[in-house]
């Protein structure tokens, strides 16, 4: 069965290359512009992992993510961020992990593929 992997994103580009990525590799992807379009989205569709970037317009990813408690989340970000930080970012029970942009497209598969299968 093919995994389902969202990518919240204000950047069209990471957009672009992180589906181009997942698509290649048998996932299907579905994309959202910022944290408002995503709760949106949620309504219709339930993907087994997000992948947000922390920085973005509109709602603040942070009250964002509290809005969603049944979908494992991987912050994908470009911010640099302590341990303590990353620690305070990853305090909520599914915010499973933290990709640090820019990444490394195999490693990026290797952390989805730990995440979802």
């Amino acid at each position: 069965m093919t995994k389902t992997i969202m990518v919240v994103d204000d950047e069209p580009d990471n957009i672009t290359t992180v589906t181009s990525v997942l698509e290649a590799n048998g996932y299907a992807v579905v994309s959202a512009s910022n944290g408002d379009d995503c709760l949106e989205k949620l309504k219709t569709t339930k993907p087994e992992l997000i992948l947000m970037d922390i920085m973005m317009p509109g709602t603040p990813v942070r009250d964002v993510v509290k809005q969603i408690t049944d979908i494992k989340i991987a912050y994908l970000s470009v911010v640099r961020t302590s341990e303590a930080e990353k620690e305070d970012l990853l305090g909520q029970a599914n915010i499973v992990d933290f990709i640090q942009k820019p990444f490394d497209i195999n490693e990026l598969l290797a952390k989805v593929k730990e995440l979802v299968g």
